[in-house]
């Protein structure tokens, strides 16, 4: 009759674990991620979610370098990403050039949260004016988010831009990274 005393110690131990969870939440699952988490909406940033500032460290002669920032701030309700490098195009006239990405940057992917920022970087050389052959007199920037359908703008005022080849402006453009980093 030993054996009865087991058992039911053994059984008391098991009902006893059975009541006990590693959840903190109300819905039984023993999973505390998913009842406290809400559903990931996360998709790719677009246009007309994003604010726009630009700020520049403008090259101020022929053949120095300058910078010209712009940083994006998630003005939607959601989280959305952004992986990659924006699309840059310089606007003269009715020329436009494609600025390379910075070939020494990695991109990662960011999930940018309502309300943050993140930035990239144009770097360029400022050409000489009036040199149509080794300069661009750009007047707009165009630029776009990757997995977006809508370009953004803005006025460029830092004076001509360097050329490397006739279609082929000597200047880049970092990856997006967090405002800050």
């Amino acid at each position: 009759m030993r054996a009865l005393p087991i058992a039911v110690a053994a059984l008391a131990a098991a009902l006893t674990l059975t009541g006990c969870s590693d959840s903190d939440s109300e819905n039984g699952s023993g999973d505390k991620n998913t009842a406290d988490k809400k559903p990931s909406a996360s998709t790719a940033c677009q246009a007309d979610q994003v604010g726009t500032q630009v700020a520049a460290n403008e090259a101020p002669a022929a053949g120095d370098t300058g910078n010209v920032s712009v940083t994006l701030t998630n003005r939607s309700g959601a989280d959305c990403t952004l992986e990659g490098f924006p699309g840059i195009g310089l606007n003269a006239g009715s020329e436009s050039r494609t600025v390379p990405a910075d070939k020494a940057a990695q991109p990662e992917k960011l999930t940018v949260k309502p309300e943050e920022a993140v930035t990239f970087t144009i770097t360029y050389v400022r050409g000489t004016a009036g040199d149509t052959e080794k300069s661009a007199a750009v007047k707009t920037v165009k630029f776009s988010l990757p997995d977006a359908t809508d370009e953004l703008s803005f006025a460029w005022k830092y004076g001509e831009v360097a050329l490397r080849t006739a279609s082929e402006p000597d200047a880049s453009v970092t990856p997006f990274q967090r405002a800050g980093d």
